[in-house]
């Protein structure tokens, strides 16, 4: 599987059967989810923790670091994708819908070269 063959779609499938043939639908409530899908964001961040900017670029450069934050990555996605497939959400949908007030929360032009408004800061979404 790659990015640029696998649909969202068939990853929600891959999620769905995982979860299906251990049957943890009963577990999968969306408190369970968000709340995991936290702390393995946390986990995430631990392998940046203390890092500069450019030793944190660096680790795409180091096989074994990239793997592990692989890892985490596949573990946050896969959680978001279990939530989206107890609550009905199109993720393709969630996004466009999102990235569309931030263009309009964030305009191109103001927004250029800069995190925010007063650069302290990368702008949230």
């Amino acid at each position: 599987m790659n990015d640029a063959q696998t649909t969202v779609a068939e990853l929600r499938e891959l999620v769905r059967a995982f979860v299906a043939e251990r049957q943890w639908e009963p577990f999968h409530t969306p408190k369970n989810l968000t709340m995991s899908a936290s702390i393995e964001a946390a986990e995430l961040m631990e392998h940046f923790q203390w890092l500069t900017p450019e030793a944190s670029l660096a680790v795409a450069g180091d096989s074994g670091k990239r793997e592990a934050v692989g890892e985490e990555l596949a573990d946050v996605v896969c959680y978001l994708l279990a939530l989206a497939n107890v609550l009905g959400l199109d993720v393709a949908d969630c996004v466009a819908r999102k990235m569309v007030r931030n263009a309009a929360k964030y305009p191109a032009d103001e927004f250029r070269g800069r995190y925010g408004h007063d650069d302290a800061g990368p702008a949230t979404t």
